[in-house]
């Protein structure tokens, strides 16, 4: 399957003076125990798919003509060989001199032309799996009555895209009624991307002057990974009155002995012990444990600091605890519990607990497409004291909450043991990111390993896994937890 976008864009009519665009890497800083406000959901505006092109200019198609300082100086040292052939009487430094001068002068009168182009963007799978490779299309025509003499086009990936293979961008000139096209792929991961406008960069002919542009042609993929189960999650006893599957210290129909009382009238006679009423000749009714079904929060952290990975080409622990997530809701709806999902992020991430088949599609998508849970962290702002108000009031009474984080600060630590004390009971469920090359990685993995332990004293369930598979993990910690 194939998608394409088309844009005619930037017009011949220049703008005004216009805001320069900051560089991609934007430095993120948490924000711990500060006052939070409960705007944390970024509106996100984006263009409808096939919208029909705009001929009018805008503050994001034009940017302000600017110097690139190539030719800097040439005029103040045309002047110096002029004034120091006057000086020695040398009539070829005047001559020197001279030519430069004409050609300051000849920079300085020229301008970068505003490029009028058609942009089409296709994509060769608009709904891949998370790692299949894409091909990215890309095609310009300078629909002007203006020769561009240098033009370069830098595509704007989504940065949750990693392109592999074929660099995002072209360097070239065209003639009016011309065409270039260029391609490159990008391997799928798990989200809704979409792209940013193409930069198209023009140059006057001694390259003195440049004008920045961006073209608009609105394309997007979506990458929505299938929840697979992750086997039987162990859940704790916090549990709701409807009949499910976790054993609970409550008495009455179920398949486990749990105690035996008085008979009352209206006992089922299936339920009475005959055998000591043979042996005592007393009327006693047996008690079976009871298996109720559970009501879970899954818990990703997804702030900007569980963004990390123990080498630059691996996963990120937040992929890792949404992959995780994934296998855990699929496996609690099978076994019958209600499941929610949400976010310890800058964005609002929540789905009420619930089941069924729906419940399952809404899940899946929360998962794979929330802005909350992106491949890649929010620039917005984290304020910890009012977020977990907000998700305290949300949070049904019986609710449990499995918390997926990487343990690589005390936030997260704390945050699970406030949720606790307030009587939900949680399990910790953390990827393991750490390295162990440098003196700062084993000092890290080891401030890790302590906020585990930390966890583990004060009662909460603390499950970890690196090369492991996460079923693996849980097959191992029930094993150990059932002792």
């Amino acid at each position: 399957m194939s998608g394409s976008r088309d844009a005619a864009v930037a017009p011949e009519a220049a703008g005004a003076g216009e805001s320069e665009a900051s560089d991609a890497g934007e430095s993120l800083t948490n924000d711990l125990g500060e006052p939070e406000t409960d705007d944390a959901t970024a509106a996100e505006a984006s263009d409808a798919a096939g919208a029909e092109p705009t001929e009018t200019p805008t503050d994001r198609e034009h940017r302000r003509e600017v110097a690139t300082d190539r030719w800097l100086g040439i005029a103040g040292a045309a002047l110096s060989l002029v004034g120091l052939g006057v000086l020695v009487r040398q009539s070829s430094l005047v001559l020197a001199g001279a030519v430069g001068v004409g050609y300051a002068v000849y920079v300085r009168a020229g301008e970068a032309p505003t490029p009028t182009l058609a942009v089409t963007r296709s994509v060769s799978d608009a709904a891949p799996e998370p790692g299949d490779e894409v091909r990215v299309t890309v095609r310009a025509e300078n629909v002007g009555e203006r020769a561009l003499p240098d033009l370069r086009l830098v595509d704007g990936v989504p940065p949750g895209l990693a392109v592999v293979d074929g660099p995002a961008r072209v360097a070239t000139a065209l003639r009016p009624g011309t065409a270039v096209t260029f391609e490159y792929t990008v391997r799928g991961a798990r989200g809704d991307h979409e792209w940013e406008p193409l930069t198209a960069i023009t140059r006057d002919a001694a390259g003195a002057r440049e004008r920045v542009v961006d073209l608009d042609a609105p394309t997007a993929l979506a990458c929505t990974p299938e929840l697979s189960a992750g086997g039987d999650l162990p859940l704790r006893g916090l549990t709701t009155v409807h009949h499910g599957r976790v054993p609970t210290d409550v008495g009455g129909a179920g398949v486990e002995f749990h105690a035996t009382r008085e008979y009352r009238r209206g006992d089922p006679l299936k339920r009475v012990d005959w055998n000591r009423r043979a042996r005592t000749g007393e009327l006693s009714t047996v008690e079976l444990r009871e298996e109720r079904s559970a009501t879970v929060v899954l818990l990703v952290d997804a702030r900007e600091s569980a963004y990390v990975a123990a080498d630059p080409d691996a996963e990120t622990a937040v992929e890792a605890s949404v992959a995780a997530a994934g296998q855990a809701f699929s496996a609690l709806l099978d076994g019958g519990d209600r499941v929610g999902v949400a976010a310890l992020s800058p964005l609002d991430c929540w789905l009420a607990p619930g089941s069924g088949t729906v419940h399952a599609a809404r899940g899946r998508e929360t998962l794979a497409t929330d802005p909350a849970l992106a491949p890649t962290p929010s620039d917005e702002r984290f304020y910890r004291s009012l977020w977990l108000r907000r998700f305290r009031r949300r949070l049904p009474a019986d609710a449990q909450v499995l918390f997926f984080t990487p343990l690589v600060d005390d936030t997260a630590a704390t945050l699970a043991r406030r949720i606790d004390a307030h009587g939900h009971l949680v399990t910790v469920l953390s990827p393991d990111p750490t390295a162990t090359g440098t003196a700062g990685e084993r000092l890290a993995a080891l401030e890790r390993r302590q906020r585990l332990r930390t966890l583990r004293s004060a009662g909460i369930r603390a499950l970890e896994w690196g090369d492991d598979s996460f079923p693996v993990a849980v097959a191992a910690a029930t094993r150990r937890w059932s002792r």
